[in-house]
């Protein structure tokens, strides 16, 4: 996957939950899981792009890193939601999951081929 692929889909991935989120009811938990899940996605985007202009190998190893993290957060507050009923568009949801899901293979592997890099 090419480096501008990856940010498209990550670009796209933040996008989707915004609108996921707007028709999220007005509950105290509804909003406070939102407001963290719309933080997490986006920032997953925008550290990828720091990502991709890291000073160094380790500095790129970071900032995936820290990409990595926020998506398996949207992930955990996404099965969250689900389990607690407040997201009601269970379409969106699944297909925002797998995409989660995918993301988070494509950045272990990632992070797993720098790591080998960066030690030999």
């Amino acid at each position: 996957m090419r480096p501008n692929q990856l940010e498209d889909r990550l670009i796209q991935f933040a996008i989707d939950i915004i609108v996921v989120c707007k028709s999220m009811d007005k509950s105290f938990a509804s909003e406070h899981l939102a407001k963290q899940l719309i933080r997490s996605a986006t920032s997953s985007a925008l550290n990828y792009g720091e990502a991709r202009s890291g000073e160094s190998t380790r500095d790129f190893l970071h900032k995936m890193k820290i990409c990595l993290k926020e998506l398996r957060e949207c992930f955990i507050n996404m099965k969250i939601q689900k389990g607690a009923n407040l997201l009601t568009d269970f379409e969106a949801l699944e297909r925002l999951l797998q995409e989660n899901d995918e993301l988070i293979s494509i950045f272990v592997t990632s992070i797993k081929t720098a790591s080998n890099k960066l030690k030999s």
